[in-house]
């Protein structure tokens, strides 16, 4: 019976009252009210599944916790199927250390996720970003398997498209932009409840990425055209 029980725990099909502490514990994300929402930020560990547009500032979004886990662990962050160039001068500016940044570049979709999976069972690594088009059950069981083994975060971004399923992962967020910053919309958080669509003012932190508000009382001047005979 015990043997029973032990094959069930090493495969992670046995649930114990004792993991919710250790499998809920958080990290700033650098946004007070994205971690007022989140009930402290970011989890440690596991999966973070992104819906998000290309180009809106996820990563300006997602990226400042991961400064703080590699200034405390001095681990690799990793880059996996980026769509387009990263800005390494912005990384540095953000405080990260460019000798501890990793970009892959899978052939194909097959290639992208084993190298996910084995980065974050590593152990070198503090968290792996992976952009793919839609992960499968199995497929984020997996990852989510890896990652809790690696103890190691990984943020796997996709375009927005509806599911008519809940991936098994530890938070789920839809992203969309906004004149403010990003509206964020919690679809799944494990051990936790969800909460109305909120948005994350980045305004202090990037300013030239935001519209600032204007006043009521300034009105536009019509636009004079000239006219030439």
């Amino acid at each position: 019976m015990n043997s029973t029980i032990d094959q069930l725990k090493n495969k992670r099909l046995l649930w114990q009252a004792s993991q919710v502490s250790g499998a809920h514990k958080t990290l700033p994300s650098g946004f007070d009210s994205l971690d007022a929402y989140l009930e402290g930020g970011l989890p440690e560990q596991g999966v973070v599944d992104i819906s998000s547009p290309i180009g809106i500032g996820e990563l300006r979004l997602l990226l400042p916790s991961f400064v703080l886990r590699q200034q405390s662990s001095q681990k690799l962050l990793v880059f996996i199927g980026a769509p387009a160039r990263l800005n390494a001068p912005m990384l540095a500016k953000m405080g990260f250390e460019l000798s501890r940044i990793l970009i892959i570049e899978p052939k194909n979709a097959k290639e992208a996720l084993w190298s996910t999976e084995q980065c974050l069972k590593s152990g070198c690594c503090d968290g792996v970003f992976l952009w793919h088009q839609g992960l499968e059950v199995h497929q984020a069981k997996r990852l989510q398997f890896a990652a809790e083994t690696g103890e190691a975060l990984s943020v796997v971004l996709r375009q927005q498209q509806p599911m008519s399923f809940s991936l098994p992962v530890a938070l789920s967020l839809a992203l969309t932009p906004c004149p403010e910053g990003i509206k964020v919309t919690v679809t799944k958080r494990k051990g936790g409840s969800l909460s109305q669509p909120f948005t994350v003012n980045m305004a202090q932190t990037w300013p030239s990425l935001t519209r600032q508000p204007t006043s009521s009382n300034i009105v536009p001047l019509p636009r004079i055209h000239s006219l030439t005979g």
